[in-house]
């Protein structure tokens, strides 16, 4: 059996960073992590080929070699998905589909001949016994979650990993809290399912003997979910195989809930395993937002301190933020500027609110006759999929206004040394590589000589070189992924307008 393993293209989105990748000359941040994992639980005997639309072309000799095509997506990615369907069914390739978008939206995709949805540890194994007896159903729908501790390695084999920013490996699924707009707990569960810490170093032990020393990000949705865990077990772990061989040069990232700022042993283990950055959801500064969308983590708290209780801990923290709740206001739009601003979060990303289907966000407003459409999912595209109870025009000013200040030169150059004041990391000793220096070299030609942030940048350069001499491949970085943001916001606002989903 030959297997043709497909991953639709990413659009152009603030996560894509397809502008900063071609300063390091590299072609996708991440790879599809799931189809890899999914690879390693196919008969041994199958010979699979991978292609990632997102690196490389699908030909149609790719098509002719196979018997069968495997596709997973998520939603942002729904019409490049489409897209490579349509070209299967066009030279009657059978399809498999599985993965976020197609078990959020099985019916948008009844010409798919079969469905693996949820979590393939649970979905795979009945659809490969049935499809080796020739009777595969057209949908197979798990009854419970997955043991993640029986979850095999990824096939790293299938990669061409200098094509990548980062690799991506996985400690836990799911999420104990329930934000109403947030799918991850209908996927997932909000029971944290966990791998073992050996596990999770066999991971980082087999991408080390593939040959990768980068970027790894932990894909956790909330790593902290299970905090005895994380700091008993996970944490430990990694400090330890690191220390067992100093050379080793990985450095982490990932997403967590705010209130790790609460926890100084936690924030103290997480940055001597080597995780730089965090990703939080911070979402919105008003609090009765914060009510309305059950994130009752982030309630009656300083998130500016904490914020930089963070960065001073020595991990970088990038911010999610969404305006268009019900509970906003016309001030939330300057509200959000000031708090972006003050934090220090370099990497923000504000979108307008969208309901994913599985949400208590969707049910809620699909009874309430106030949805138009799934949406695009990318939340910063300046679409929503809602009838918003604020003047929609006004709304999307307001948001329209956020990006123009957040990622003005002057803005985004101003948070960024605000960032580097708060920020400690601890003394590492890393070599500065040749790539590196290539993309420092190409940044004083495209943002010093040719970007019209020039000003700011050359600024940010003597600045950092006089006060904090130590971050400046820190903040080089941070200017290179500055450009690919204004690019985006940039093309968002040379719209007409930001558009409800139904103007699409």
């Amino acid at each position: 059996m030959r297997v043709l393993l497909l991953y639709p293209r990413f659009p152009e989105t603030f996560w894509s960073l397809h502008h900063a990748l071609r300063f390091v000359r590299k072609r996708a941040a991440l790879p599809p992590l799931g189809l890899l994992t999914v690879a390693g639980m196919l008969p041994s005997d199958w010979q699979l080929r991978l292609v990632d639309t997102n690196v490389e072309t699908l030909r149609e000799s790719d098509l002719r070699w196979a018997d069968l095509a495997m596709i997973s997506a998520m939603g942002v990615q729904r019409e490049a998905a489409r897209e490579l369907i349509d070209r299967c069914k066009r030279v009657g390739l059978k399809v498999v589909a599985g993965g976020p978008l197609f078990t959020a939206e099985p019916e948008a995709f009844e010409d798919v001949d079969h469905l693996v949805l949820g979590e393939a540890e649970v979905s795979l194994p009945p659809f490969l016994v049935d499809y080796a007896g020739g009777v595969a159903r057209h949908a197979y729908v798990p009854t419970g979650f997955a043991d993640v501790s029986t979850t095999p390695l990824p096939r790293w084999d299938l990669l061409r990993m200098e094509r990548y920013f980062s690799m991506g490996v996985q400690f836990s699924r799911g999420c104990p809290f329930n934000c109403e707009f947030c799918n991850v707990t209908t996927l997932f569960g909000r029971k944290p399912r966990l791998k073992s810490a050996r596990q999770v170093v066999s991971e980082l032990e087999s991408l080390e003997r593939a040959g990768w020393g980068g970027n790894v990000f932990f894909v956790d949705d909330n790593l902290i979910g299970n905090k005895l865990a994380a700091r008993t077990e996970l944490l430990p772990a990694l400090i330890e195989w690191r220390a067992d061989r100093p050379g080793r040069t990985m450095s982490y990232n990932t997403q967590a809930s705010i209130n790790v700022a609460d926890d100084p042993e936690m924030l103290s283990l997480l940055r001597r395993a080597g995780f730089e950055t965090i990703f939080v959801g911070i979402e919105t500064p008003d609090n009765d937002s914060l009510v309305e969308c059950g994130k009752v983590q982030n309630r009656r708290r300083d998130m500016v301190e904490d914020v930089k209780t963070i960065q001073r801990a020595g991990i970088e923290v990038q911010g999610g933020f969404i305006v268009g709740f019900d509970s906003d206001g016309p001030s939330i739009f300057q509200r959000q500027i000031d708090f972006i601003q003050a934090s220090g979060v370099v990497t923000a990303m504000v979108g307008l609110l969208n309901a994913l289907p599985g949400t208590a966000l969707y049910v809620r407003l699909r009874s309430a006759g106030r949805l138009l459409g799934s949406g695009t999912g990318d939340n910063v595209d300046g679409t929503t999929n809602i009838v918003p109870t604020m003047n929609a025009e006004h709304l999307r000013e307001g948001y329209r206004k956020i990006l123009r200040t957040i990622y003005s030169p002057s803005n985004y150059y101003q948070r960024l040394r605000t960032f580097l004041r708060e920020y400690h990391p601890p003394r590492v000793r890393r070599g500065i590589g040749r790539a590196d220096w290539m993309a420092f070299m190409r940044s004083l030609v495209m943002l010093g000589v040719l970007g019209r942030e020039r000003f700011n940048y050359w600024h940010l350069l003597i600045w950092t070189l006089v006060r904090r001499p130590r971050l400046l491949p820190r903040a080089v970085t941070l200017a290179i992924t500055g450009h690919h943001f204004r690019r985006v916001c940039d093309r968002c606002l040379r719209s007409t307008h930001p558009k409800t989903s139904t103007d699409a």
